[in-house]
């Protein structure tokens, strides 16, 4: 029997992708929003494609403020900016 794929919506684009493909952005139960490199952390999840302008639409279109049903200070677009740089570093160099 074939393995199924779990697909998941971007919050930028709204195309469905593998979750393998994606970022997941994560709201903890103390209301902080993160980016899960993991995918296995506590919390309501959304994702994102693994490119920036994606991560660009999704505050543009506040699909981050939908998901999490919360508004999403500009702050936390900036730190989700830095983590995702820093993460597809790591993810093209190899570390982390």
């Amino acid at each position: 029997m074939a393995k199924k794929i779990s697909l998941r919506q971007c919050v930028g684009c709204g195309e469905m992708k593998d979750k393998k493909e994606m970022m997941r952005v994560l709201k903890s139960a103390d209301g902080l929003v993160s980016l899960d490199m993991t995918g296995r952390k506590n919390g309501r999840g959304a994702y994102l494609c693994k490119n920036g302008a994606c991560l660009s639409k999704a505050r543009k279109n506040k699909g981050l403020d939908r998901s999490f049903k919360m508004r999403i200070p500009d702050e936390i677009y900036e730190n989700l900016e830095k983590e995702f740089e820093e993460g597809r570093h790591e993810a093209d160099t190899g570390e982390g």
